[in-house]
């Protein structure tokens, strides 16, 4: 019995190496480029058929099978090649031929066919043939090819004469054809042309490398010169080929006058680096050619100055007169500055009444009044506008190279600090940079008056970060984040901004903004059916200690037409604290309006338990710092599941921050966790890529 259990086990093994060969076969030969094919002799019936050749003839690799060669290929094909097949079965020999068939996208292919013998295992040439192997390649192309260097000649001659580019042939650097635009563009005859070396109608300059271009016989495109008979140099392309024409190897050139082509570069190339209205350098090439001055400055080490120019209160030249008479100002002015540069000097407009100048090889703070005192007097002249005498006065500030940085963005960055400073010094003024009195006056100046108009302006911006269940994955909610796109300084995270914001009560209205804006997006995706969850909204403790914070919060709700349920607010720790004997009404008011609330960053914070317990919260918001060291730190493993059991164990839902893996998430969940937030769910994102990334999701799942 154990002997035939083994013989079983033996031939499974067989087996199973048989059918994983036979696997192997099949997946080499559906994979070569050739159709193939095994019909057996006598009967002629497919015995085997690769995927190409099978689907070549409308059938499958089963459905092929047993079928035989006529009723594959035809009947008409079948006549056609019965000859061949006759000469494998009889001589025992190899065979090739070429025929032509209709594919099924009724375009005729050309078809390379070999028929080789099959003989007995064991077997040779003079035993009996026992079947035919097919081997076919489409050779269309190569017929294709055929054809068209049959027909390449006759459409280069025609094409000789119908283009409007030069064409000129040479052999061996004699010139011994050229079509009429190729004369006219150098002004000779044809029968002038032809014996010439090519080389003599090249500039001088480009010579050598005409000349190495023929030596090396490189086909390609390049730009090169030619001379006219006048004696004009002519830009132009050359397109350089090897080609036979007439049985003789010839070289091509088609030459193309490129002139227009390099006058309309040069005309983009200046706008593009040039402001359109005073035609002084823009500020993306105004900053490269600075930083390419700053790198040439470092050794040997030479001082430059960079200088910040604003006009004083040019906003009224523009709501008084118009835009039209303003431009015509910024143009004089423009004009006045360039005026008092040397030509070694950068000068660019940078925007608005915004200019910039650069001053090279600078030897002392000296050398720098000099120029402000020049410049503050020549725009100080009165400005023809509107059909009267204009004043206008600018503001400067000054940044040194290298006493005050050595980047062009931190050189910027400072001399308009200082045009701040001169600028509250009073009009007409200016000032050097100041790192030790001016690096936070300058800095809160310029924030502050900057929030204002950002608020006026719309540049505010609402982030959406995802909150998914740990659970099902299912949309919860999300987190409205506030951004700023600064003109300049591009995007930027709130804490860019939010201290200054705070210092200057401007938190106020911005603070109000984001809850109107939460609420009206939240809105929106409620009616157009995108995600009808609670959108959290941070709230910063200057608003959170409004007297009426509560009536702030109902009127919002109230414009915005939507439930108190639709949004959430977030609370510090702190923000709960600071007032514990105010803070629990006013929670319970928000709550009656049918908001919940969530304590945010918990844990980092130094909230009673006492307090937390009688405190009307919905949510715990576990802060990131702890969700980070999961799963390998052990106490932030502690802290954060004994958070969890926490406010389990009171009745709330508990949220995570800051889930950057799969791991995380897992343990998260397993702990009881409710939502989770992060990198891993989804960064924060606009509204359009979160509705983009929700769909997304929705799809996949």
């Amino acid at each position: 019995m154990a002997e035939g259990d083994s013989a079983l086990e033996e031939l499974q093994r067989a087996l199973h190496g048989a059918l994983d060969e036979a696997q192997m076969l099949r997946l080499l030969a559906d994979n070569v480029p050739v159709l193939m094919a095994l019909y057996e002799a006598h009967t002629f019936h497919c015995r085997f058929a690769n995927l190409a050749y099978a689907r070549t003839f409308g059938h499958s690799t089963r459905s092929v099978l047993g079928r035989t060669f006529s009723e594959v290929i035809g009947e008409e094909a079948a006549r056609q090649i019965q000859p061949y097949v006759d000469q494998v079965m009889q001589r025992g020999a190899a065979v090739r031929y070429e025929r032509q068939m209709q594919a099924p996208d009724g375009r005729p292919h050309w078809l390379e066919v070999n028929l080789l013998p099959q003989f007995a295992p064991g077997q040779g040439a003079g035993s009996p043939v026992i079947g035919a192997f097919v081997l076919i390649n489409d050779i269309s192309e190569r017929r294709s090819a055929e054809a068209a260097l049959r027909e390449s000649e006759e459409r280069l001659d025609k094409f000789m004469q119908a283009t409007v580019e030069g064409i000129l042939f040479h052999k061996g650097g004699i010139i011994t054809d050229a079509n009429p635009p190729l004369c006219e563009l150098v002004g000779y005859r044809l029968d002038e042309l032809v014996g010439q070396p090519a080389l003599n109608f090249v500039a001088p300059d480009m010579r050598p490398k005409v000349n190495s271009v023929m030596m090396a016989g490189q086909e390609l495109r390049y730009e090169s010169a030619i001379v006219h008979r006048s004696g004009e140099r002519i830009p132009v392309e050359f397109i350089v080929r090897t080609l036979e024409r007439q049985g003789e190897r010839l070289r091509m050139t088609i030459i193309r006058d490129i002139r227009e082509q390099l006058a309309t570069q040069a005309r983009i190339h200046h706008l593009a680096h040039h402001d359109p209205l005073t035609q002084l350098l823009n500020r993306a090439a105004f900053m490269e050619r600075m930083q390419a001055r700053l790198e040439d400055a470092h050794v040997p080490p030479r001082s430059l100055a960079l200088l910040f120019i604003d006009l004083d209160n040019f906003k009224r030249v523009n709501d008084s007169l118009g835009h039209l008479e303003g431009d015509k100002v910024l143009g004089t002015v423009a004009d006045r500055v360039s005026a008092c540069l040397r030509s070694t000097d950068l000068v660019g407009r940078f925007g608005g009444d915004e200019f910039v100048v650069l001053l090279a090889d600078v030897h002392s703070r000296a050398d720098v009044q000099a120029v402000l005192s020049a410049l503050l007097a020549v725009v100080e002249v009165p400005v023809q506008a509107d059909g009267r005498d204009l004043s206008v006065t600018p503001s400067i500030g000054v940044a040194m190279y290298p006493e005050h940085g050595s980047s062009a963005e931190e050189l910027i960055q400072h001399a308009d600090a200082a045009m701040y400073l001169a600028k509250a010094s009073g009009r007409a003024n200016y000032r050097f940079f100041e790192p030790e009195l001016a690096e936070r006056a300058y800095a809160d100046l310029v924030l502050e008056a900057e929030l204002a108009l950002a608020l006026t302006r719309d540049e505010f911006q609402l982030f959406y970060q995802p909150q998914i269940d740990a659970r099902s994955g299912q949309l919860r909610g999300a987190e409205a984040l506030l951004r700023w796109r600064h003109p300049q300084r591009g995007l930027l995270t709130p804490d860019a901004f939010i201290d200054v914001a705070e210092r200057h009560r401007l938190m106020l209205p911005l603070s109000e903004w984001v809850m109107r804006e939460a609420a009206r997006q939240s809105r929106d995706w409620h009616e157009r059916g995108i995600a009808a969850v609670p959108i959290a909204v941070n709230l910063s403790s200057m608003q959170f200690r409004l007297e009426d914070f509560d009536r702030v919060v109902a009127l919002v709700l109230q414009d915005a037409g939507v439930p108190g349920t639709w949004l959430e607010l977030e609370l510090t720790e702190r923000m709960l604290m600071d007032d514990i004997e105010r803070v629990p009404a006013l929670l319970q008011a928000l709550r009656a309006l049918g908001l919940s609330i969530s304590v945010d960053d918990f844990g980092t914070g130094y909230t009673s338990l006492s307090h937390l317990g009688r405190l009307p919260v919905d949510k715990l918001k576990i802060d990131q710092s702890f969700v980070a060291g999961l799963p390998g730190d052990s106490k932030a493993v502690a802290i954060t599941r004994a958070i969890v059991q926490m406010g389990l164990g009171l009745g709330l839902q508990v949220s995570a921050e800051g889930v950057r893996d799969a791991g995380q998430a897992q343990l998260l969940g397993d702990w009881g966790c409710h939502s989770l937030q992060g990198e891993l769910i989804g960064p924060p994102m606009p509204a359009a890529e979160f509705e983009h990334w929700l769909s997304q999701r929705r799809a996949a799942s």
